[in-house]
């Protein structure tokens, strides 16, 4: 498996998904194999040249999920620094649903963005429904856990370009959180 390459003061540090793992756990190992695809994707697209400063990374998550923010922040260090936001407003219809939002993640370095939205036909409809409960059986919990490890799983096998579609936005002025100029 391919590991992230982030800079830290000067050093560069690899970062797999394991790594995430060990930090996270696994209840959202769904969520942090999505967060985790969508920085392969969009690390060489912010900052081709060489992997981007983890302190430089703006993450903006169209849902709240507890493993995506773990790997962006063990990853970038965003949500300690400030640089973290969930916006699923910010995520357009046809953007495949997530439990609380969508399938989308802005990331932002210098002055390039990269919109990212989730491949359609990548998670299956059970999953939402299953992992949106509310007031689980220990058994729907079983379940949700099982689909949470295949869906994870599926989309480590996958290329990033297989997963996320990118939309590069180069050149123009920073843009804050919520998606305005800043």
């Amino acid at each position: 498996m391919s590991a992230l390459t982030i800079r830290d003061n000067g050093l560069t540090i690899p970062i797999s998904f394991d790594d995430i793992v060990r930090y996270h756990g696994r209840t959202s190992i769904a969520g942090a194999a999505h967060a985790f695809k969508a920085m392969e994707r969009a690390f060489p697209l912010l900052s081709p040249e060489q992997p981007p400063d983890r302190y430089l990374v703006v993450v903006t998550s169209g849902f709240p999920g507890d493993g995506a923010r773990d790997a962006f922040e063990m990853v970038t260090r965003a949500v300690t620094g400030d640089r973290y936001s969930v916006a699923p407003e910010l995520a357009g219809s046809g953007v495949p649903e997530a439990p609380g939002g969508r399938f989308f993640f802005r990331l932002r370095y210098a002055t390039t963005v990269v919109d990212l939205a989730l491949r359609d036909g990548l998670v299956p409809e059970e999953f939402v429904e299953v992992a949106c409960k509310e007031a689980p059986s220990e058994d729907d919990a079983q379940h949700a856990q099982r689909l949470k490890e295949e869906l994870a799983a599926r989309l480590l096998g996958l290329a990033p370009e297989e997963v996320y579609d990118a939309d590069v936005i180069s050149g123009r002025p920073s843009v804050d959180f919520g998606g305005t100029p800043a």
